[in-house]
């Protein structure tokens, strides 16, 4: 993998874990062959962050509001592994950041993609999926009718 793939498969990994369940990143770390000894960078902080968006998703940025946010950093050997999610659970930021650097592991990686990164990703596709059905139900069509010309 180049660097942009490198980066982007980390991007990518990193949001499933931001995005995973508590007890999905404790299972996980609990089936490890071996518990990885790390020291902290960073111990797991919450502080706020701001949030931007977009009028109407596509217009100018403007800044929504604040939400709270958790981040951490430990140093697994020489790799330094970062976690962040919104919410403050420390254990969370803590578990994705240990994850992050397991990942950067190339010994490591394609085990942990499979059993770790993919059954998240694949929850979150079937939540996702399983809202959009129910929303579409309730999805309404507009339309405008043309009036004729009158002469």
């Amino acid at each position: 993998m180049d660097l942009s793939q490198n980066e982007a498969a980390r991007k990518h990994w990193i949001s499933m874990l931001s995005q995973a369940l508590p007890e999905e990143l404790e299972t996980a770390f609990e089936a490890l062959a071996e518990s990885p000894d790390y020291r902290w960078l960073r111990p797991a902080e919450s502080g706020l962050a701001m949030v931007r968006a977009r009028a109407g998703g596509t217009g100018q940025r403007f800044n929504l509001g604040e939400t709270t946010m958790t981040r951490a950093s430990i140093l697994l050997g020489d790799t330094a592994g970062h976690g962040y999610l919104i919410g403050r659970n420390k254990r969370h930021a803590e578990l994705a950041a240990v994850f992050d650097a397991l990942l950067q592991q190339p010994s490591l990686q394609s085990k942990l993609l499979e059993s770790v990164i993919q059954p998240i990703a694949e929850r979150l596709h079937s939540n996702k999926k399983q809202q959009s059905q129910e929303t579409d139900k309730t999805r309404v069509e507009f339309f405008t009718m043309v009036r004729g010309e009158s002469d």
